[in-house]
């Protein structure tokens, strides 16, 4: 390698990544005992309100005996939350991961406390109560405080408390689903909002280190293990209609979620009293369709199996999706993960009696997948996740094929997710498109000039007026040099200055005398476009000399804010300025040209 090249490197070194990725370990072992306390709850609290038992077994409230006062028991639940969350803390309100973004992007990823308290501790109430959420949404945010608090506990950047803020959700995520691989994705899809190293890695590590810890709380294996047949070539077609319904679902699920939010929001009522109105339609919904109730893995699992005739499915589809619309859109607290995939779930059960070219086990799989990465703007989490559930290696191609026509719908038909919408009717605009920076992958050795125009520290100020600020001025700016060594940058304006408050002895003072007091700002040839114009930004400066180094601080070139500029040009016209460089040949090769008909 030439030794002026030593600096660029494919990724920026960070030598406090194995600190935080040390800390990124435990915060991922914290968030699995977390998820195992939190599932505790949804299963004591699902015994007590339905069985009125204290017991921690796992049972699903669709067993239930309780006949028609089971409407009653969602609205005891929301009527407990909604006191929580108004005396508690309004943060637990939700599903957990929108709320999470904004703590990232607007809230310096600071979380409270509270939140890692309350939010659980909510969750199971809403969900034991029969509250048809998943626990990954709270687990998501609960993980996310998690990591946050012991961030805040030691000194780090913002960036850095980012980081373990989402290594915590994406560890609980990984706890309750063992999908490590899908929650890393979901970090780097939903919850990072960059690609590097110093990121990526600590999440990643938290992922392996819930995953390892997972079998001791929830044993090993897929939650929901199945195989179906190789499909065909004509699965193809069925692929493309089966991804397009299930983009047109996860759409109109988000526009019913938010419409049904309005109409909370024009009620006379405080919102601590939303989550038992919402608790009504629940436990309407439960009594005419029990199996709606709750987290619903067993019912996942039975529909993914074909367990569930034709009639039951549509029953379960209508129903989840009317009481999950309306219990999120009051305001409670609970997540989006296993309803959705519940629901997609749902519509593949109803598809697999009419779309040809494979297992029909294959659709409930393919839309459930499609379905959850159309919703959340999260594709390749959907569809590594999907695999996650099943090790279905069959269905990896389907499920490519179904979740990108989904998502690509959806991207056509919403201006927003499901996630990004709450967010933004707070006030708070987010971009989810991210790419390599123009001046994050240039340095300044490429971009400054390298003959530069200097002025010696022995000049003058009246002097440096006459001969270099005149009326033949070529430069806005020049540096100042003894022997090589730059002592700073001087201005019409610097010296204006000078002149004006300035008794005319002091005119004939040494340009180095006057900068003797300063400390030059200066920029290094191995240093980033992206560095110089944040320092250029914060100094209020037009431009910087270049150094060799800054004990010696020999000059080797200037960048001005115009050097910059170009960057974002250049980046530009790739993105928007249109070419053609070859044309396709016809025939004998030759161009042909239609005839000229001559006028007259």
């Amino acid at each position: 390698m030439h030794s002026d090249d030593s600096h660029k490197r494919d990724f920026s070194a960070n030598a406090r990544l194995p600190g935080i990725s040390a800390l990124a370990a435990v915060i991922g072992a914290l968030a699995t005992l977390a998820a195992f306390v939190l599932l505790s709850l949804i299963h004591w609290f699902t015994n007590l309100f339905f069985f009125g038992q204290f017991s921690f077994a796992d049972r699903s409230p669709a067993l239930n005996t309780l006949g028609a006062w089971v409407i009653v028991v969602p609205v005891i639940g929301g009527l407990i939350v909604g006191m929580m969350a108004r005396f508690g803390s309004e943060k637990i309100r939700g599903h957990g991961i929108p709320e999470a973004i904004e703590a990232i992007l607007f809230g310096k990823s600071k979380m409270s406390p509270k939140v890692a308290v309350l939010k659980p501790l909510s969750s199971g109430i809403v969900i034991g109560s029969g509250g048809p959420f998943g626990a990954e949404g709270p687990i998501i945010m609960t993980g996310g405080a998690l990591g946050s608090l012991l961030a805040q506990c030691v000194r780090v950047t913002s960036a850095e408390r980012k980081t373990l803020l989402v290594a915590g959700a994406a560890a609980g995520m990984t706890a309750v689903f063992g999908t490590p691989v899908a929650a890393v994705l979901l970090a780097v899809e939903l919850l990072l909002f960059e690609w590097r190293p110093r990121s990526f890695l600590p999440v990643a590590l938290a992922c392996a280190v819930a995953g390892f810890a997972r079998a001791t709380f929830f044993g090993t294996g897929p939650l929901f293990p199945m195989q179906t047949l190789p499909p065909h070539a004509t699965a193809l077609f069925s692929c493309l209609i089966a991804g397009l319904l299930a983009g047109a679902l996860a759409s109109g699920l988000s526009a019913a979620l938010y419409k049904v939010e309005d109409l909370f929001g024009h009620l006379p009522l405080h919102w601590s009293w939303w989550p038992a109105i919402g608790g009504l339609v629940v436990g309407i919904g439960g009594f005419i369709e029990p199996r709606a109730l709750g987290v619903g893995y067993d019912v996942i699992g039975d529909l993914l199996h074909q367990h569930i005739v034709l009639q039951v499915a549509i029953a379960i589809l209508v129903v989840k999706a009317v009481i999950w619309v309306v219990a999120l859109g009051s305001g409670t607290s609970g997540g989006v993960l296993a309803p959705l995939l519940m629901l997609g779930a749902g519509l593949g059960s109803v598809l697999s009696h009419v779309l040809p070219g494979s297992d029909p086990a294959l659709w409930p799989l393919v839309c459930m997948a499609a379905t959850l990465g159309a919703t959340l703007g999260a594709p390749l989490t959907a569809i590594v996740f999907a695999f996650g559930l099943t090790h279905d290696t069959n269905a990896l191609l389907p499920l490519l094929t179904a979740t990108l026509v989904a998502h690509g719908f959806a991207t056509i038909v919403m201006k927003r997710s499901i996630m990004t919408e709450k967010i933004a009717r707070r006030g708070y605009h987010i971009y989810r498109e991210y790419g390599v920076d123009p001046l994050e992958r240039h340095y300044v050795d490429e971009v400054m000039t390298r003959k530069v125009d200097t002025i010696d520290a022995n000049v003058t100020v009246r002097d440096a007026l006459a001969r270099h600020f005149g009326a033949t001025q070529q430069r806005r700016a020049f540096p100042v040099v003894r022997d090589g060594a730059v002592l700073g940058v001087v201005d019409r304006a610097m010296l204006d200055a000078v002149r004006a408050s300035a008794a005319t002895e002091e005119l004939d003072t040494p340009l180095g005398s006057l900068l003797a007091q300063r400390s030059p700002d200066v920029a290094l040839p191995e240093e980033t476009c992206r560095q110089i114009a944040t320092r250029l930004a914060i100094h209020g400066l037009e431009r910087l000399p270049v150094v060799a180094d800054r004990e010696s601080r020999r000059l080797v070139g200037i960048v001005s804010r115009s050097d910059l500029v170009k960057l974002s040009l250049s980046h530009f016209e790739e993105e928007h300025k249109k070419e053609r460089f070859r044309r396709i040949s016809i025939g004998n090769g030759k161009r042909r040209y239609p005839p000229v008909r001559k006028a007259g």
